[in-house]
């Protein structure tokens, strides 16, 4: 890579957090009228379904196991994309699913996502580390540190990847699940072709149903929240919001205060120390 092109990424990354923050204060502002409409699980539905669908077997963070579950009027349009993407001869994989606060919480703190994060942002600043207010800015784009714009804290997103049906092998959309670089936004010009063609036709698969796609992370689609309204301008208050979810009773109650930081600035400071202690 040539110092115009690394320059010209930079840029064009810059640009695009600079949009993801202008969305995240938009995302902050919407309004939203919880419907305390319950969960469903989604491995069930799509067993009783006879659809196939993967799903991630690595914890969020720690010992965390996913939670594969959502609002459960969605659950039907999430069987109904994985029996499209069946008859396409793709697989969808479910990566993730509801985030209780705590799941979120630690998965910004998680340090193979938050040390990518941190380099990133030094990458950014063109390898120095910049301030802790820079960092913690970026982070709420990359990582959702307020349950009011992180969707799986509504039980309305799920972030996915896809798999050719005939082989197990990956389509390909530029990079994997969780990358974090200048290829992440949807419609990067720092991906193939085929790349960007696999991304908007599984999109439109999505979209056909309901569910769309933030813009900053290639394999996140939600449905019926904040982002959804934000995004495609549709009028009135969200009806899903974050939520405590008590998974025995099948209960919602939203939480208290949607706009708390998960990690106050003095948290990512100290991980932001942690992270630098880990650079190789």
């Amino acid at each position: 890579m040539n110092h115009d092109d690394g320059a010209q990424r930079r840029a064009y990354w810059t640009e695009q957090m600079e949009l993801g923050y202008e969305l995240v204060e938009q995302l902050l502002a919407c309004p939203v009228e919880e419907c305390g409409e319950s969960f469903a699980c989604i491995p069930d539905a799509v067993e009783a379904a006879g659809v196939e669908v993967l799903f991630s077997e690595s914890p969020i963070a720690g010992d965390m196991p996913r939670v594969f579950y959502a609002r459960a009027s969605l659950v039907d349009d999430i069987v109904a994309i994985a029996r499209d993407m069946n008859e396409r001869g793709w697989i969808l994989k479910i990566e993730d699913g509801f985030r209780s606060l705590e799941m979120q919480s630690a998965l910004v703190r998680k340090p193979e996502v938050f040390d990518a994060v941190v380099q990133k942002c030094i990458w950014e600043n063109d390898g120095q580390l910049p301030s802790v207010e820079f960092i913690f800015r970026r982070a709420l784009i990359m990582v959702a540190n307020i349950p009011k714009i992180g969707e799986h804290m509504s039980g309305s997103a799920i972030d996915i990847s896809v798999f050719h049906a005939d082989n197990h092998r990956e389509v390909c959309r530029g990079g994997s699940y969780l990358d974090v670089s200048e290829i992440t936004p949807m419609e990067s010009p720092y991906i193939e072709p085929e790349a960007l063609e696999n991304r908007l036709e599984i999109t439109a698969m999505m979209k056909a149903h309901g569910f769309i796609h933030f813009p900053y992370e290639f394999w996140h689609y939600n449905k019926n929240d904040v982002g959804d309204h934000v995004l495609t301008g549709k009028p009135g208050p969200a009806r899903y919001g974050p939520v405590h979810w008590n998974r025995e009773t099948n209960q919602v109650t939203p939480v208290e205060d949607p706009l708390q930081l998960l990690n106050p600035l003095p948290v990512i400071e100290a991980e932001i120390v942690a992270a630098m202690e880990r650079l190789p």
